[in-house]
């Protein structure tokens, strides 16, 4: 640490170091106040480190955190079950839907206020001053450019992001075997932008063949972050000295465990019934009562997904309605769950009634899950 403190390294103590003054975009992030808008699937790049999962890599499609956005107010609603200060844009490449990114911009400001901050992440490849000149009249607080370590050529594009009053930074993977490049990145970048960040590299199972063919293996069985990366990360800021900006290296430990676990606390909070058990990690439990065609197991997203709420909401409201008669329960504690349909209710009277409601050819069980709108289930225990 004494090492650290002599070279201006700062340890943030949440799995980060810092060269300078981090980001403002980061400071929210670390505390989980930011939204992460994915605006877009698109784009025309063919990263090998792509993180993008497959159901939304080349496709149009919004989420809010873990919420596919169907319309606006869904955004909106995400943004205050979260207690979000801010928002975070990202894809694909927004540069590809700039008007949506607008749209979508002025509407978080009008709800939360102007202080309400947002950055956006890019690449050079549709950078013009149009594209830019709208981002920045509706709203945009930060833009971060994703810059080709394997091609210099787009690099003074960032002139352009220059003519605005916003805070502009650099933010790439920190790749083995890329210490020349990424130094050089730094020199060329130079009082030119305020920050540059550095991510630890994660494992994108996606393209596992580029990533073996590359040599590249996992730091240890308990990480998706690649061997090497955090090492490189440090080496970068011991030996960028006077380079007139932030250096900043985030951690794939940092996301998991500060800016992921800070998000979920404070959503379930927002979102829990009385009867639910939140974890000190943020997840809760509870009872959850499931129709035989939509319980958990193999290929339970996918029945959920092609499943017709416009068919089965009536029945599981109906089904509420008896067994608050037949259990002689109050309305409170038993609940239509809209998005996994299913009956959620407390764990305790679920298991009181759990030889009661397989007798009616339900499945209770007692579930641990994310409090994120697509619950991911942690562990399901069929009573």
């Amino acid at each position: 640490m004494e090492l650290l403190a002599a070279q201006n390294i700062v340890d943030t103590g949440c799995f980060s170091l810092v060269k300078g003054r981090m980001a403002k975009g980061c400071e929210y992030c670390i505390k989980g106040q930011k939204l992460v808008l994915f605006i877009t699937g698109l784009c025309g790049l063919k990263c090998f480190y792509c993180p993008v999962s497959d159901k939304k890599i080349n496709k149009d499609v919004i989420y809010a955190n873990e919420w596919k956005i169907e319309k606006p107010e869904d955004l909106l609603e995400e943004a205050r079950l979260t207690e979000a200060k801010g928002v975070g844009i990202t894809g694909g490449d927004p540069l590809v839907v700039v008007d949506r990114v607008c749209e979508y911009l002025r509407l978080l400001k009008k709800e939360f206020g102007k202080k309400f901050h947002a950055h956006l992440y890019t690449t050079f490849r549709l950078v013009n001053e149009e594209r830019l000149k709208k981002l920045y009249e509706a709203g945009l607080d930060e833009i971060r450019f994703h810059a080709n370590l394997y091609d210099k050529t787009l690099w003074p594009q960032i002139e352009l992001a220059r003519k605005y009053d916003w805070d502009v930074g650099i933010e790439i993977p920190c790749i083995p075997g890329m210490k020349k490049e990424i130094l050089e990145l730094v020199d060329f970048m130079k009082e030119k932008v305020k920050f540059l960040n550095l991510n630890e590299l994660e494992w994108s199972e996606r393209n596992d063949c580029e990533y073996l063919s590359r040599g590249f293996m996992l730091k240890n069985q308990l990480s998706y972050a690649v061997k090497g990366s955090a090492e490189l990360a440090l080496e970068i800021l011991k030996e960028a000295k006077n380079a007139g900006l932030t250096l900043y290296f985030c951690t794939a430990k940092l996301k998991d465990n500060v800016q992921l676990k800070n998000r979920i606390k404070r959503r379930a909070k927002n979102i829990k019934k009385s009867f639910d058990q939140v974890t000190d990690e943020g997840t809760i439990i509870r009872g959850a009562i499931y129709l035989p065609e939509l319980t958990p197991g193999l290929n339970y997203r996918q029945k959920l997904e092609q499943a017709d709420k416009k068919k089965y909401l009536p029945i599981l409201e109906e089904l509420r309605q008896k067994l608050i008669a037949q259990l002689k329960i109050s309305e409170d504690l038993i609940f239509v769950d809209e998005v996994k349909l299913r009956l959620i209710t407390d764990r305790r009277l679920l298991k009181k009634h759990a030889c009661f409601l397989k007798k009616q050819n339900l499945i209770p069980a007692v579930v641990e899950e994310y409090p994120t709108r697509d619950a991911l289930e942690m562990e399901v225990s069929f009573v």
